[in-house]
């Protein structure tokens, strides 16, 4: 094999990782503007442990997303597992409210 024919290989394989980038990238945008467009702009504040914080970082890092996007699916997912005689999403609603009514008495 040459060095052009190397070369050529090479810038062949260069091109493909940047095209697979790009896809990936796109995809990645796409999901994130379909949130968002879902998404109500209601902000939640939470108190979590540093740990809890760690994780959900690490995991939106592995997974490409932003942390928020993260943790409004596992809300989510959570809200519908639990449909089926667990917490209702009115349940969930009263619980953030009152700690949104807690968080600001204590301010």
């Amino acid at each position: 094999m040459t060095e052009s024919d190397r070369n050529r290989r090479m810038d062949a394989e260069v091109q493909a990782i940047r095209e697979q980038y790009a896809e990936e990238e796109a995809e990645a945008a796409e999901a994130e503007i379909a949130e968002k467009a879902a998404a109500l702009d209601v902000p939640l504040n939470l108190r979590i442990t540093k740990d809890l914080d760690n994780q959900l970082r690490q995991q939106a890092t592995a997974e490409q997303i932003p942390t928020s996007a993260l943790v409004r699916r596992l809300l989510t997912r959570a809200i519908g597992e639990n449909r089926a005689g667990g917490m209702t999403p009115a349940d969930v609603e009263q619980i953030a409210r009152r700690v949104l009514h807690e968080e600001s008495s204590t301010r």
